[in-house]
């Protein structure tokens, strides 16, 4: 997948998604909307190679990403209002666009609406009313902070926590508590208590000792400072309070997995009963916070860090209460300020996009609501845009494209000379079983439960993670199904899920410039295929090879094909560790692997469902377009999606975050390794884009 494994957004609260699926940073809203947008009735139309975004004076030859994406990067400064800018991120708002239009016609109907429409047109017409939400001010925050004053001691923490859950569903809260497939046997729902507890992007935003890292802590403890003010304390106890809550969130990165290792699934994998997990943290009553997000009855939980929980443990034992009361106002005034009035709103938006990412300005309201309803909603308004969006004609393309890869892959696999036949057979065996979702869900989600009244936005919100708790919860012990999705059908995204072992291919993602109908094969095959081959590697990059065909965690290589497997992963390790991310930043390659192996395995199995499909063509009927041959095109079509502009300061929080590496080494990381690609522009030896010893898994 391109942007991300799993979309972010669904990990954070509701308050804290407002903004998330458009960008990293979570921006508060502004008064108005900007002078001249409008909502959009009809897509506008990118071609899926755009010969104004190239710039044709540099030599493919030298730097392809500049030859493929230098006149889209001069084109296309970051706006003010994020804190990157990306082919992706252009069509993610295109589509929200087409969206607004949806919703602001349906937030006016008062007849002729069905359930689904009603509620999302007033959860967007309930979070457009500026004037309300000024005129509530912090009022929101009071029955979670009457709740939190009633802790007289941390006895009392499990029931109060777990409530506080259920209205936020923010992991920020020392904890997360949900639902996910065992990782030994993938047909199982259990109970999976995680890591949490922090503010900062990362652990490693707490724990690395350079300038800008310490620059950014003491500024965090400002804002939090600056936050509790606002809830009324007087200067300095509000800045002894940031300075404890420093303190405690401190405790827990420390006690953390890295990002990297939290790419290892067996670190991830620690089955306890009930009394294991009461053993880790003594002080805490895990029956009662059980009993209150209605689980009194498991007998079987994940805990994946449990290292974390025994600190944890000892956090609560070293704090009084009024420690834990302290962190908790904290965390529910940082997830709900993007519900609050302009105040804590602007406070919020200025140290979480404005210090942290770079990003200059406020998005529009419209953006913001648009995004919520898709994240709280999202399948009631997927509906919506699926039915003006998304043709069945379109969906029967993107799965012959599909087929074609997965043929593309499963003759890669037979042609591996490192891959003994015994690996070879189980490979085959998961690639079989690999299911394909493309578009939407079969089976649509109903929100019927779901209560949204068009004059309550902060309660919306409320009742939304409440309605998506419990959901997630109910799944516990529960036969899994299969059908669903982790995305929604507007989402400008794709993923493969090692468990449920199937790719998946939002209509959002489907649109021009990244899968265009009117555009010649060949750049088509270079993005789109090799995006569809790309989530058909996830399932045998480092992290995916350790799933089998049912998505259970389980070993089912040889020994030396591991070891073969692992040489040809470190080849690509040590090409992108060389990449300067930003300053003196190097890509993390061991955090980035994971795409690294897919973005080059996709491209390679692009290339060969492309030749598939050119095989009954003539080559007479090859002509030159734009003035480049198909091998061309198909190259530069793979290489636009990548076009993108980041800000410096946001280039600094995805260096430690991000497992993608920036889209210049997404595109010449790759074609470095592709002796088809400097065939196609004739490139020799000892030029910038011809590796002497080429790197390939798959």
């Amino acid at each position: 997948m391109r942007p991300a494994r799993l979309a972010l957004c669904l990990s954070l609260a509701g308050a804290a998604a407002l903004a998330c699926a458009q960008n990293p940073a979570v921006p508060a809203a502004n008064a108005a909307i900007a002078a001249g947008e409008r909502p959009a009735t009809a897509f506008p139309y990118t071609p899926g190679l755009d010969v104004n975004s190239m710039d044709k004076s540099a030599d493919p030859c030298v730097d392809f990403y500049q030859y493929a994406c230098g006149g889209w990067m001069k084109n296309n400064p970051v706006p003010a209002d994020q804190a990157r800018w990306s082919v992706y991120g252009k069509l993610a708002q295109d589509n929200r666009r087409y969206l607004w239009g949806i919703l602001e016609d349906l937030s006016k109907k008062q007849d002729g609406r069905n359930a689904s429409q009603q509620k999302i047109g007033d959860y967007f017409g309930a979070c457009m009313d500026e004037r309300a939400i000024e005129a509530r001010g912090a009022a929101p925050l009071r029955p979670y902070f009457d709740q939190i004053a009633a802790l007289t001691s941390n006895r009392d923490l499990p029931r109060v926590l777990a409530r506080l859950h259920l209205s936020l569903a923010d992991p920020g809260l020392f904890f997360g508590f949900g639902s996910s497939q065992d990782f030994g046997d993938s047909s199982r729902v259990i109970a999976f208590a995680t890591a949490g507890g922090l503010g900062l992007p990362d652990r490693d935003s707490y724990l690395k000792q350079d300038a800008k890292s310490k620059e950014v802590r003491a500024r965090y403890v400002a804002h939090i400072a600056n936050t509790f003010q606002l809830l009324g304390d007087d200067g300095a106890v509000a800045q002894r309070n940031a300075e404890r809550v420093m303190a405690m969130e401190t405790a827990l990165a420390k006690a953390s997995l890295s990002r990297v290792d939290k790419r290892d699934p067996y670190k991830l994998f620690h089955k306890v009963d009930a009394k294991g997990l009461q053993a880790l943290t003594p002080g805490f009553d895990w029956h009662a916070y059980l009993d209150e997000v209605g689980q009194g009855g498991q007998t079987t939980f994940n805990v994946t860090e449990p290292a974390f929980f025994k600190a944890l443990a000892k956090l609560w034992a070293g704090h009084d209460v009024a420690a834990t009361r302290t962190y908790l106002r904290w965390h529910v005034a940082r997830n709900l300020s993007p519900v609050l009035a302009a105040n804590f709103d602007n406070e919020h938006f200025d140290f979480f996009s404005k210090i942290l990412r770079g990003v200059q300005q406020q998005q529009p309201r419209w953006k913001r609501c648009v995004a919520l309803v898709d994240h709280q909603l999202g399948e009631a308004l997927g509906q919506e845009f699926v039915g003006r969006a998304f043709s069945p004609e379109l969906k029967a393309k993107s799965l012959h494209m599909t087929r074609q890869v997965e043929e593309a892959m499963k003759k890669d696999i037979d042609s591996l000379e490192w891959m003994s036949p015994e690996t070879k057979t189980r490979a085959q065996e998961k690639l079989a079983a690999i299911v394909n979702k493309i578009g939407y869900p079969d089976k649509w989600r109903d929100y019927g439960s779901y209560q949204v009244k068009p004059d309550d936005f902060a309660g919306n919100v409320e009742r939304g993670n409440r309605f998506e708790m419990r959901r997630d919860l109910a799944k516990i012990g529960k036969p899994l199904d299969r059908s669903e999705w982790h995305m929604t059908p507007p989402t400008v995204n794709a993923y493969f899920d090692p468990q449920m072992n199937d790719i998946n291919f939002p209509a959002g993602v489907l649109q021009p410039p990244l899968f265009d109908p009117k555009m010649d094969d060949a750049p088509n095959y270079g993005n789109t295929g090799g995006t569809i081959g790309h989530e058909l590697t996830h399932a045998f990059d480092d992290e995916g090879r350790q799933f089998d065909a049912k998505g259970n965690l389980k070993d089912w290589w040889t020994k030396k094909d591991a070891k073969a497997f692992e040489e040809r992963a470190q080849c690509i390790v040590d090409q992108y560790a060389q990449y300067t991310v930003v300053d003196d930043i190097k890509i993390n390659s061991k955090l980035t692997l994971g795409e690294d192996v897919a973005d080059l395995g996709g491209l390679i199995l692009g290339w060969m469902a492309w030749q598939t499909e050119m095989a009954s063509m003539p080559q007479q009927a090859r002509p030159l377009r734009d003035g480049l041959t198909p091998e061309q095109r198909f190259f530069v079509g793979n290489a636009q999606w990548a076009c993108e502009n980041d800000r410096p300061e946001n280039l600094r929080v995805t260096a430690m975050t991000d497992p993608h590496s920036p889209g210049r080494y997404r595109v010449n990381g790759l074609v470095v390794n592709m002796p088809q690609f400097q065939a196609a522009f004739q490139c020799k030896p000892g030029q910038p884009m011809v590796k002497e010893q080429r790197c390939r898994v798959w």
